[in-house]
């Protein structure tokens, strides 16, 4: 799509998939206002970065020392490049749930029971306490509202990832201005309306199962069974702030994509392993547990 600045008049042009460019003869950021769609619709809100350049990077680097033993030893000599603030889009979801269920409570109690055993070589009768569970069937009907559900609407950051990111501060959640995205990279949704709004429903009858689970009666519960219905849904656009970096860890490997949430400063990445590490972890507990098997066998003899 051909922009023209506004700023110096130059004819740019706007990649596909983005809303915002920057003039690279004035530096004078843009955003372009593209005629609404189905599947791209206006952001209806947006969340600001709280996070700085400089302090994502210190972030990220603060993870990447602190992997787990077995990652490449490489990443905590990692150099990071490419760092880029994405207003990434997703969708934010409410909807009411109207709930049928059946379960089986467990209440618990005791019971003395009596029991033989041998003691120095002679049967002895004992008794104790022993903790039994009657189980009763319970049917009900629930309704709560599922608020805040938020799925990617992009395909260049899944929702996996955004579920690792999460949460973001939905309190200061503002109304889309395309002054707030000025300057930065905002992208358009490039997952449809109808594969978010089914990540979104299943987010909410996850969220509405774990909600069943919390508030059974009884001291246990099995077989929790829900038939759930999703009512009043909302589906709005909602831009939100992610550091996008790569971290380059070894001279002969592609770099690892790192994503920041630019709010709270969250970090996420596929850590790669080194299966050197991981071999020789293996064969010394190989080693270790041999080495009792043979003291054991040995019962403790010279």
């Amino acid at each position: 799509m051909n922009l023209r600045c506004q700023s110096c008049g130059a004819e740019l042009v706007v990649a596909e998939g983005l809303r915002t460019t920057v003039c690279p003869y004035c530096a004078a950021p843009s955003v372009v206002e593209r005629p609404p769609s189905v599947d791209r619709p206006t952001p209806t809100f947006a969340l600001g970065f709280a996070l700085t350049h400089p302090a994502a990077g210190e972030r990220v680097k603060h993870w990447l020392r602190t992997r787990n033993p077995w990652s490449h030893s490489g990443l905590k000599r990692a150099s990071l490049q490419d760092v880029r603030g994405v207003y990434v889009p997703a969708y934010l979801y409410s909807a009411l749930a109207m709930s049928r269920y059946s379960v089986s409570i467990g209440e618990d109690y005791t019971e003395t029971e009596t029991y033989t055993t041998t003691e120095n070589g002679k049967t002895v009768t004992k008794t104790r306490t022993v903790t039994k569970t009657e189980w009763r069937s319970l049917h009900g009907e629930h309704a709560e509202y599922v608020p805040d559900v938020l799925v990617t609407a992009s395909r260049g950051l899944s929702n996996v990832e955004l579920e690792k990111l999460e949460p973001f501060d939905l309190r200061v959640l503002a109304r889309y201005e395309p002054a707030l995205v000025a300057g930065w990279v905002a992208e358009e949704p490039s997952l449809s309306r109808d594969e978010c709004l089914g990540l979104a429903r299943e987010e909410a009858l996850e969220k509405v199962g774990r909600r069943l689970e919390s508030f059974m009666p009884g001291d246990s519960h099995r077989d929790l069974k829900h038939d759930t219905r999703l009512e009043s849904e909302s589906l709005d656009v909602c831009l939100v702030p992610v550091w996008v970096l790569a971290a380059r860890y070894a001279p002969d490997k592609p770099p690892l994509r790192v994503v920041v949430n630019g709010q709270s400063g969250e970090v996420f990445g596929k850590v790669p392993l080194s299966w050197v590490k991981v071999a020789l972890t293996v064969l010394g507990a190989a080693v270790l547990g041999l080495l009792m098997y043979l003291l054991l066998s040995r019962g403790g003899r010279p």
